[in-house]
């Protein structure tokens, strides 16, 4: 074990709350630590529980209690962070909050040491609140200084285009822009697009029809991002070697894989899986379905790099070459990159509710998540010249400055992926 897991703000513990529930009660994973890399030879938890308000960890308290969690792995403030990024990024002047962020870096520590050979953290947290967005930011920046060696790879949930705080672009904006900084690697996962693969994706399993209940939305939303994530993260057999020691037990394999330039670090996610032996083709065909090809102004996206993993009972050529193929034009990789797709396999899925289940998990360095960055940018500097919200955040110390500074990161985030066909 080499890693450990950061859950910060709702977003994150909820989403937390759900990997683990995937990863504990998924036939195949609870019992076999082997398959459980996120689970220490003890049994415990390998993450850290942090959140602004009690009542957000009520879930990690449940595992306290049943013995998979330290309880000093589970840290709350009395108060939340007012969807404000500053307030989360620099807490209040001279009170506590100094304390929530010692008290997070003195358990991730204690983490560490416990650690046969630490590699990295995994941070789960929302773009858009105040504590996922401005303490997650601020943990990645103090983790890099502390431990500049380990890796650091982001699961960022970004919020739907409208509608759930007047501050979600600013919010998202700085949070980017500090991000970018200190991670190795960013899964973003956009709510819009979430829900809509989930609903895509149930279609598949033939599930009930019929309107989905208040908040299942969110449901739905982790259950599908952490099955992405578990089909991304998880050990495959291609990667275990005689020996046992598997190269896929650690998550950094995957920045290997699809981050083959440091410039280029946000990844973009698809799945799609099937209860019976369907067609590696017709999966291919299913996960491109969900991939943006054009953006808003019309020009066509492209991968740096695509990571293609597929559990489940396999052929004699367990992704046949017509597949690959498929996936490669529905990229559209780059002519520079010789070896543009890895593959990954696995001859079971884990998380399938049958022996003969399918799963295709792709993740790209895919020049789609520039449209992103372009509508936060655009709506962020409106607000900014119209002078919107700036009070909120300069009483926390973050001036109009700040703000420039994160705009031209992303331009340049933005650039890099525009060029990205030279």
């Amino acid at each position: 074990m080499s890693t450990v897991l950061l859950q910060v703000g709702q977003c994150g513990n909820q989403l937390g709350l759900e990997w683990w529930r995937l990863i504990m009660q998924s036939p195949g994973l609870g019992k076999e630590n082997d398959r459980s890399p996120f689970i220490t030879r003890d049994g415990k938890l390998a993450a850290v529980f942090v959140d602004s308000e009690p009542k957000v960890l009520r879930g990690a308290r449940h595992l306290v209690r049943s013995k998979k969690l330290p309880e000093y792995n589970v840290i709350a403030g009395k108060g939340g962070r007012g969807s404000n990024w500053a307030y989360g990024y620099h807490g209040q002047r001279g009170e506590e909050e100094c304390g929530i962020l010692q008290q997070t870096m003195d358990a991730l520590r204690r983490e560490v040491e416990r650690r046969d050979c630490y590699c990295g953290t995994i941070l789960f947290h929302s773009l858009s609140g105040g504590t996922g967005s401005g303490l997650g930011a601020r943990l990645c920046e103090e983790i890099r200084e502390e431990f500049p060696v380990g890796h650091i790879l982001s699961v960022s949930v970004a919020p739907y285009q409208s509608g759930e705080s007047p501050l979600q672009h600013y919010n998202t904006l700085l949070s980017l822009s500090s991000l970018h900084r200190s991670v190795d690697g960013l899964l973003l996962f956009c709510n819009d697009q979430a829900l809509a693969m989930e609903e895509a994706q149930r279609g598949v399993a033939k599930a009930p029809a019929g309107p989905s209940p208040p908040g299942s939305s969110f449901s739905a939303m982790n259950k599908h991002i952490a099955s992405c994530l578990a089909g991304l993260l998880l050990p495959v057999h291609s990667l275990t070697p005689a020996s046992g020691l598997s190269l896929g037990m650690e998550a950094w394999e995957l920045l290997r894989s699809v981050c083959p330039q440091p410039a280029a670090k946000l990844l973009h996610t698809t799945q799609a899986c099937s209860r019976d032996m369907t067609h590696w083709n017709s999966l291919a065909s299913t996960s491109l379905q969900a991939l943006p090809n054009v953006s808003p102004v019309g020009k066509l996206h492209s991968s740096r790099a695509v990571l293609a993993v597929a559990r489940g009972v396999q052929d004699s050529t367990p992704l046949t070459s017509t597949a690959l193929q498929r996936l490669r034009r529905g990229h559209r990789c780059v002519p520079w990159n010789p070896f543009p797709i890895d593959l990954w396999t696995d001859p079971r899925d884990p998380l399938g509710c049958s022996a003969s289940s399918r799963r295709l998990t792709v993740c790209s360095n895919h020049s789609s998540v520039s449209d992103l960055l372009c509508r936060v940018m655009r709506r962020s500097g409106e607000m900014i010249r119209a002078g919107a919200y700036l009070h909120w955040y300069q009483r926390y110390g973050v001036e109009a400055e700040e703000f420039r500074q994160a705009l031209d990161t992303l331009s340049t985030v933005v650039q890099e992926y525009s060029t990205q066909m030279d």
